[in-house]
């Protein structure tokens, strides 16, 4: 039991480098570069090639997969990144943007490669079934230099993550946008960042508000996610391994000059 509550911490630790990391590239002027030279239009990459793991997904689908944004808009976005893309294309084109993003921000950290390995454990010791965007992005082709493989297993690990806490917003009767609501690094400011028009994030905003126990249900589906990754930890690593997972995480935070995220 020790060693599980052990684990939920590690758990909880490493979640802001995972987080901030693993989907750093997916704003970057990298992936923007990889967007233009393929013919899409802006900001459009990254909502064609996350999805496009899963095939040519419709964009009431992509949607519901991706949780947090509004469903106008995958209803404009996709289909002509669709129509421009076929499915294979914009898995590999994301791909290389992720690759191109962490040779430039990864490279000099320390022992890619290693914690790369680490994380690919974790990740290949995953039960990735009623989770669909990890599932696809676990099974992908994955890229060869230490780097590459970092940022790679950074994003995968995200995706593992972000599936496990939906799932885990869903058991305590929670949608994603109310969750954004309750997050004390979420609220209002963060449903316009993504795309949420004004009115339509005060209306949120007010029915989430009309939840008594808000809070609590979002720190029960937090603690559950750790929980539940804690779990993994323990099954695909050692004792030693996790300690060591843990100090390279880290370290990587600190190279990569991650803040450490507020809990609330």
């Amino acid at each position: 039991m020790l060693a599980i509550e052990e684990a939920a911490g590690l758990a909880n630790r490493i979640r802001p480098v995972v987080q901030v990391l693993g989907g750093r590239f997916m704003t970057s002027p990298e992936l923007a570069a990889v967007e233009a030279e393929v013919g899409l239009p802006p900001r459009s990459l990254y909502v064609r090639g996350r999805s496009a793991v899963l095939g040519d997904v419709p964009p009431k689908v992509a949607a519901e997969l991706f949780g947090i944004f509004p469903h106008w808009l995958f209803d404009f976005v996709l289909p002509p990144a669709t129509a421009a893309l076929d499915a294979p294309a914009a898995v590999r084109v994301y791909a290389e943007s992720s690759a191109r993003w962490s040779r430039v921000s990864l490279s000099a950290a320390p022992e890619p490669g290693r914690l790369a390995e680490l994380l690919f454990r974790v990740v290949d010791t995953a039960d990735a079934s009623g989770l669909a965007l990890f599932a696809g992005w676990k099974n992908a082709s994955r890229p060869e230099g230490d780097a590459e493989r970092l940022g790679f297993a950074l994003m995968v690990f995200r995706e593992l993550r972000g599936g496990l806490h939906f799932a885990a917003l869903r058991a305590v009767g929670l949608s994603v946008p109310e969750a954004v609501v309750a997050d004390p690094e979420g609220g209002r400011e963060r449903l316009l960042r993504t795309a949420w028009p004004a009115e339509a994030a005060d209306e949120l905003v007010a029915s989430a508000a009309r939840k008594p126990d808000l809070r609590e249900r979002w720190h029960r589906a937090e603690a559950l996610t750790d929980e539940r990754v804690g779990e993994l930890l323990t099954s695909a690593l050692t004792e030693p391994e996790r300690a060591e997972f843990g100090r390279r995480l880290a370290e990587l935070a600190e190279f990569a000059q991650v803040p450490a995220l507020p809990r609330g």
